[in-house]
């Protein structure tokens, strides 16, 4: 028979903190608002392993559940943080994407919605299904009442150009969207960026969107690793990120990955804003949370030592 965990109340909760996982809980009121605030499996199961022994399953020593907190607030502040950086990148690639599209391809909606607009690699089953499924979907958001600009454009002029219609679609489908284009379109749009090719915005973009994701889903963000990896940077060669098997082992899926690739995508005055922020809030939580050890943080987010250096690169290429 399948094992399941049993439900527990606040009280229980805190009991099993307590008594099983050795946390120390000087608020037990405090203790239990923080729990409905947040819920146990968010706040517990997700902040916990930088605070207790991966053998033991107990905290530290002296580890208290303000500690916990501390953690899952800074891991907020960064989120929101970074954030608002990533949907000032999707913002940009909104606009060249539809700018470029159109200014080769013209206004008409049919464009579009041709899948002969898009490259097909081959006899790519696979790449012909991504396709299909691409133009299926952009059909979908032109015949959809719920946005009023769609419907006015519609009504309007039986036609939903591409610089209208591309606000209504998630970063993920403007990313997929990128990624079907022909060649000779994804480097115009590119060429927006100084400092990357085609080849390596899809890859870019693809990290960018699964963090986004995590971002817009609260969850969390300060270890959380991608699928995907961002392509290999002059910053990693500068940095001397450490090797194994000549892969980088760190800022290839991390968050930071995702500092490397807004360094990259945005501008360098959006850049240093970030930072700031960034190191800013990681001083604060530090200061405050005493359990916490640079390293071992640097580590979860996969930070080198040297990461604070990484500006000291103007030429990125």
């Amino acid at each position: 028979m399948m094992c399941l965990k049993p439900f527990l109340d606040y009280n229980a909760q805190l009991k099993k903190l307590s008594d099983d996982k050795g946390l120390i809980i000087t608020d037990e009121e405090k203790a239990k608002v923080k729990l409905n605030e947040i819920g146990y499996f968010t706040l517990i199961g997700g902040y916990k392993d930088l605070l207790r022994d991966s053998n033991t399953r107990k905290y530290f020593d002296g580890v208290t559940f303000d500690d916990v907190l501390e953690i899952y607030n800074f891991d907020t502040s960064i989120r929101e943080l970074f954030f608002h950086y990533i949907c000032k990148i999707e913002k940009h690639m909104r606009s060249v994407i539809s700018y470029e599209f159109c200014y080769e391809h013209g206004e008409n909606q049919a464009k579009y919605l041709d899948c002969n607009t898009y490259r097909y690699k081959g006899n790519s089953t696979k790449n012909q299904k991504q396709i299909k499924k691409l133009t299926k979907m952009l059909k979908d958001v032109v015949k959809s009442k719920k946005y009023p600009y769609i419907n006015h454009q519609r009504n309007a002029y039986k036609n939903i150009p591409l610089w209208v219609l591309i606000n209504a679609l998630e970063f993920g489908k403007i990313s997929t969207m990128y990624e079907m284009f022909k060649i000779s379109l994804q480097i115009k749009v590119s060429n927006n960026f100084v400092f990357v090719t085609n080849g390596e915005l899809i890859k870019f973009m693809k990290v960018l969107v699964s963090f986004r994701n995590v971002c817009a889903h609260h969850e969390r963000f300060f270890s959380y690793k991608s699928q995907y990896d961002i392509p290999d940077t002059l910053i990693h060669e500068k940095l001397n990120i450490q090797r194994n098997n000549g892969r980088y082992m760190y800022g290839k899926k991390d968050v930071f990955a995702v500092l490397i690739a807004c360094m990259y995508l945005l501008s360098r005055e959006d850049f240093l804003k970030l930072k700031r922020e960034l190191f800013k809030e990681i001083e604060d939580f530090l200061s405050k949370d005493k359990a916490i050890k640079r390293k071992d943080l640097y580590a979860h987010m996969g930070f080198p030592n040297n990461v604070k250096d990484i500006t000291r690169y103007r030429k990125l290429k």
